[in-house]
């Protein structure tokens, strides 16, 4: 399909915020719409478009973009709404579309008033699927499927455990931001299914579990915090931990991912008895620095020098702005910024991760950084370890060719990156491997 019709209008770059949006309006707009263009009634079709949108784009532009679709696809079979994300102050949903001679997504813009503000054309997802990692040697350990259960809560969650070992240490794997499975699942990558099984065949069990905010989602439409988003489950996934049996109680670790490994001192605090904590990709600035920097890499990187480019990323670090609250003043702690509650800002804008771990000095520490992550940066690498200089119980290693997800890459991407196969590192995980089993 030519890429003439492929229409942008207004959206804005991506952000790792997490989101509460009523996911059933988005759907049913969407589904709405797309009802309306199978039925070719384009004038009520038309309607759900923003007025800024229609000063670009006309009803005939638009009853052309059907009628290529159409003539190079054929009929619709089936347009359903599948998936919604939050694009700063703006919703993208996800349609998926299956034609009598082949399938099309779409992805539709919406802003807050439920008006269309972006339409077009979903690129054709990469083949890829995940594929087990070669040092994930199933004889050598086993899984069992079980819950962790925290105030009210239960969330699935697989306890990895090697065979034929005594003893064993046990790892705690915490999600980064957003709603996400028990694997970390992310396109067809699995990261925290190749650490559990990296892990387990050099002796080690873990934990892993689904993170709340996919699993009630509902939930995260009021006031909430990082308490009810990623502290309560995972100081109820350390309890868990402590109950395997054949786990070593004087050697249970806490794994933090991105936003998980900015929380570690904030959880390791509550459980004075841990014996380690891993930060990999720990942001040690403000979440709202890491979207700025993360806009502005994704405005470069897409080298459009256009003036509506400019405006667009203009527009998100306004709204990012609005983000860096560090008291409510006269805002209602549900109130919404970026998509999250404004008690959310509030909270995490007046946490120091590394001055809260500064002040941990028992438990061993090791941070870990990737040189080709470009949601955390080697900045961010560089703050902890100034940072913690005086702390002797604080290892680091930094691996030039990792990205985000902790696997290898031949350079510093975007999220279309994820898209495509990888398994975490094994060198990352025989360090690790190495540095937990240190006497």
């Amino acid at each position: 399909m030519k890429k003439s019709i492929l229409l942008v209008v207004a959206l804005l770059l991506f952000t790792t915020a997490s989101f509460a949006q009523n996911v059933i309006t988005l759907f049913n707009g969407a589904n709405n719409f797309f009802d309306l263009m199978q039925q070719e009634k384009y004038t009520e079709a038309y309607s759900f478009f923003d007025e800024t949108v229609k000063s670009k784009l006309s009803e005939e532009n638009l009853k052309k973009i059907w009628t290529d679709i159409n003539t190079n696809l054929g009929k619709a079979e089936s347009l359903e709404a599948i998936q919604s994300k939050a694009q700063g102050e703006f919703f993208a949903v996800t349609v998926e579309g299956k034609f009598e001679r082949g399938s099309q997504n779409f992805v539709l813009g919406f802003n807050k008033t439920q008006k269309i503000v972006g339409f077009f054309l979903a690129p054709k997802p990469v083949v890829s699927q995940y594929l087990a990692p070669s040092y994930a040697d199933t004889t050598l350990y086993s899984e069992k499927s079980t819950y962790v259960t925290a105030a009210g809560h239960q969330l699935a969650a697989i306890i990895t455990t090697p065979k034929n070992v005594k003893n064993f240490p046990v790892v705690v794997l915490v999600h980064g931001s957003g709603p996400s499975d028990m694997d970390a699942t992310v396109g067809p990558n699995k990261p925290f299914k190749d650490l559990a099984a990296g892990l387990a065949a050099q002796g080690i069990a873990s934990v892993r579990y689904v993170k709340r905010t996919l699993v009630y989602p509902y939930e995260f439409a009021k006031a909430y915090t990082v308490k009810e988003e990623v502290l309560d489950d995972a100081l109820a996934a350390i309890t868990l931990a402590k109950t395997i049996p054949g786990v070593n109680l004087k050697s249970v670790y806490l794994f933090g991912h991105s936003l998980g490994g900015m929380l570690a001192p904030r959880i390791a605090s509550s459980v004075p008895d841990l014996s380690g904590i891993i930060l990999a990709a720990a942001p040690a600035r403000k979440f709202t620095d890491m979207m700025l920097e993360q806009n502005k890499y994704l405005f470069d990187k897409a080298n459009d020098t256009t003036k509506a480019a400019k405006t667009q990323l203009d527009l998100a670090t306004a709204e990012i702005a609005k983000a860096k609250i560090t008291q409510l003043g006269t805002i209602k702690p549900d109130s919404t910024i970026l998509g999250i509650s404004a008690a959310y800002w509030v909270d995490i804008n007046n946490y120091d991760q590394v001055a809260a771990m500064k002040k941990i000095t028992k438990p061993r520490v090791f941070i870990i950084q990737g040189g080709n992550d470009y949601q955390v940066s080697k900045q961010d690498y560089d703050l902890w370890k100034a940072g913690l200089a005086g702390n002797t119980n604080v290892e680091y290693k930094f691996y030039p060719e990792l990205n985000h997800l902790l696997s290898q890459q031949v350079e510093k991407g975007t999220g279309a990156q994820y898209m495509s196969f990888s398994s975490v590192s094994a060198s990352l995980i025989n360090d690790i491997v190495a540095w937990i089993k240190i006497k």
